[in-house]
Formats: structure tokens, sequence, C-alpha cells
């Protein structure tokens, strides 16, 4: 259960994310300083995610590390697993035409392809995750959409898998209300600063 501290928080960051000027440009920054990143040029799978609503726009910078084929890209899906829990599906990303509109009308693979084995990922293949994020704050805390989605993905990667929070400026809090399965992130992008986060 959550507390009145995170749904304020929450609320915070959503009408921060909603009133964000110049996305496109902003986003552009944020996507470019994490291909910049030594974490990123030294990975070999990296998960993005698809951007939907106000997130900070991924979508061409996604289309641009494809093209580029220097990386195996993954991207994460809305599912459940064999007891009905939500969970993410990690979809190996070679071209955008694999993807149609799905939950909330995110791109997604077909429902049709989840089970083809030659394109699912166990999240311990991951070396890098691009965290979307409601709200984060300095020491790479993370305030998601409430849905758990992240927090089950995260607690099943390797140790040494890098996290990292992307988001607008306008998003960073004093400090997020972190409970004990939440994760800190090892850093935090905005367009005008990476933060070093705690990590795990």
């Amino acid at each position: 259960m959550e507390n009145n501290l995170k749904v304020l928080q929450r609320n915070q960051g959503y009408e921060a994310r909603d009133k964000q000027k110049n996305k496109d440009r902003l986003s552009q920054v944020i996507c470019q300083v994490f291909m910049s990143q030594s974490a990123y040029i030294q990975a070999e799978w990296v998960m993005w995610y698809v951007h939907c609503r106000s997130e900070v726009r991924t979508l061409p910078a996604l289309i641009q590390a494809l093209s580029a084929q220097q990386k195996k890209i993954v991207i994460p899906y809305c599912t459940h697993d064999q007891k009905g829990e939500r969970q993410l599906g990690l979809w190996w990303l070679e071209s955008l035409q694999e993807l149609i509109p799905g939950t909330w009308g995110i791109l997604e693979p077909p429902k049709s392809r989840w089970d083809e084995k030659a394109k699912r990922v166990d999240p311990r293949q991951l070396d890098l995750i691009m965290v979307p994020g409601v709200a984060f704050d300095h020491s790479g805390g993370r305030l998601g959409n409430g849905a758990g989605y992240y927090d089950r993905l995260l607690s099943s990667i390797k140790s040494d898998t890098v996290l990292t929070g992307v988001c607008f400026e306008s998003q960073i809090l004093p400090e997020v209300e972190m409970q004990d399965h939440d994760v800190f992130m090892d850093y935090v992008i905005t367009e005008n600063m990476v933060y070093k986060g705690k990590g795990r």
C-alpha cells in the first residue's frame, strides 16, 4: 500500500512532465547523452523503452540506434507471468516493422509472436537498461507509475547491469520517497545533467 507522500510526488511528477515545453528537442538531447555514455558504448544488449504520453520521447533515437546496428536492442512489453502477476516481456528488436500499437497505444510486438524463442530475451542478458519514471532524485531514487512492472524486472537482472533513468529536469525532486523493494538508479540523465545515483 502506497503512502500519501508517494501519491503526492507521483502527481507532481506527472504535472511537471505534462507541462514540459520543447519535449522533442529536450528528449533528443537526453537520448544523445544516453548514447554517448561509456555504459552504452560498452554494452552489447541495451534495453530501451518506447515512449507514451508525456514521457521523454525515445522513438527518434531508437530508430537511429537500430540503423547503426551496433547494439542488440531490447524493448519491453506488458504481459503476465504464469501466476497472473504483471511482468515485462523482453523483445529483441531488429526492425520497427515488428511492432504494432498495444497496451496504452505503446508500440510492442504482436501477441501472436510473444512466444518466439528467437526474439525473447532473458533479463540476465541485459547490460544496460534505460528506465522511464514519473520522478527521480539526485541520488538515483525513482518513482514509477505504480504498477510494479519495472520493480519485478529489476529484481531479476544481473548485479552489474547498469540502470540509467531518463527524465526532464523538471521531474527531479529533492528526495523521492523510496520503499524497501525500490531500486536506486546508477545514473539519471536529464537535459541539464547526468546524476550519479547510489545504484544497488
